[in-house]
């Protein structure tokens, strides 16, 4: 005989609490997710022993790849595109919510659902809409400062919203930060500078540039990068450039013997031996990525993707007004803005440490396990 689910929404003595995050799409949303997974199944001492971490996705997202490589179980929704602000595809929106909710409500009741903790985006929305009808607590969790459209509607039946950055506009906001993962956040650089350098074909004593655009690469970086590969090896700068998977026509000479070597790989697989081996990156600013230099002290030079609606400049901000690194708009970026700012900086060393202290002062390497205390209160169950 089948037995009953457990009433979703109420915590029952002896099971495991059954948490359920819905942040599927892209890795700024996928992330964070896992690091609060991760935050989650350290918890062995919670009531009923270790939480269950269920995440939702769409067939069509980086989760696919990305979840079950972190050993949890990843269950897929009908994804429902939301326009970044008012237009009349909204009007289309209902349609697609309908058949997501219904499926989303479905899954809930069946993983008996404690909690639903949502990172925005297209599988966030048919989660905070299907919690609501059950009824299950939500957590919101918003990583930019201009929240997204699933954001903004989820905060107004959210039992607590977290944000990464202080005055992001959500109502009753709690600044809690980007989780991100432990081998990041307790990353030691220095000590790990060398076996870094080595593992990547570096020198170990030249000043050390990362370049790197996401995991796909990005064009005005490439470009500049290896346009002014000659002038950074020549005054003694290493270049260790992801051009990104699909940019395999973006190439460089090789370096004479002696001379700095420029590092050209198509992805970077450990970004903590990255971040370990440089002294400066330059990068675009994705929430994550901004989260990620601050948490391991590492300077950045920001360049915000010059589309949408300004996040990325809006990520950087309050890092480079705190000391922690520099922003040049894509449309500035050359070549010759390298070689007149950028090689001054890689080469100073006294100036790469006040940045890196800045950088390191502004992160916030326990937001992981700020937002688990969050979500186990909500649950009912109590944090740490």
């Amino acid at each position: 005989m089948t037995q009953p689910h457990p009433e979703p929404g109420s915590p029952q003595p002896g099971r495991p609490l059954s948490v359920v995050l819905a942040g599927g799409g892209t890795g700024g949303h996928i992330e964070p997710m896992l690091a609060l997974a991760d935050a989650l199944t350290r918890r062995t001492g919670a009531p009923g022993g270790t939480p269950r971490v269920t995440c939702l996705g769409t067939a069509r997202g980086l989760e696919t790849r990305l979840v079950p490589a972190r050993g949890y179980d990843l269950r897929l929704i009908p994804p429902v595109p939301l326009p970044r602000k008012p237009t009349p595809d909204l009007l289309r929106v209902p349609g697609r919510v309908w058949r997501s909710v219904a499926e989303t409500r479905a899954l809930l009741t069946e993983l008996s659902a404690d909690v639903v903790v949502g990172f925005g985006g297209y599988v966030a929305l048919p989660a905070y809409l299907a919690a609501r009808r059950i009824p299950v607590p939500v957590v919101v969790h918003e990583q930019n400062p201009l929240p997204g459209l699933a954001n903004r509607i989820g905060a107004r039946i959210a039992a607590r919203v977290a944000v990464t950055t202080p005055g992001t506009p959500l109502p009753r906001a709690e600044h809690v930060g980007m989780p991100l993962r432990p081998e990041l956040t307790s990353l030691d650089r220095s000590g790990l500078r060398a076996q870094a350098r080595a593992h990547f074909g570096l020198d170990a004593d030249r000043p050390t540039l990362l370049v790197f655009g996401g995991s796909q690469g990005a064009a005005s970086l490439n470009r500049a990068a290896v346009g002014a590969a000659d002038a950074l090896t020549a005054a003694g700068v290493q270049v260790l450039h992801a051009r990104g998977p699909k940019n395999t026509d973006v190439t460089v000479s090789a370096r004479a013997p002696g001379q700095a070597p420029y590092v050209l790989v198509d992805y970077l697989q450990r970004m903590d031996l990255a971040y370990a081996a440089a002294d400066l990156a330059l990068c675009r600013s994705g929430a994550v990525t901004v989260a990620e230099l601050s948490a391991v002290g590492l300077p950045g030079i920001f360049v915000p993707l010059p589309i949408g609606n300004g996040e990325q400049r809006r990520n950087a901000l309050p890092l480079v007004e705190a000391g922690g690194g520099l922003l040049v708009e894509d449309a500035e970026l050359s070549p010759s803005w390298l070689e007149a700012h950028l090689l001054p900086l890689v080469t100073d060393p006294a100036a790469l440490a006040g940045y890196a202290v800045n950088a390191k002062a502004a992160g916030t390497p326990d937001a992981d396990d700020r937002l688990a205390d969050i979500v186990l209160e909500v649950a009912g169950v109590g944090a740490r």
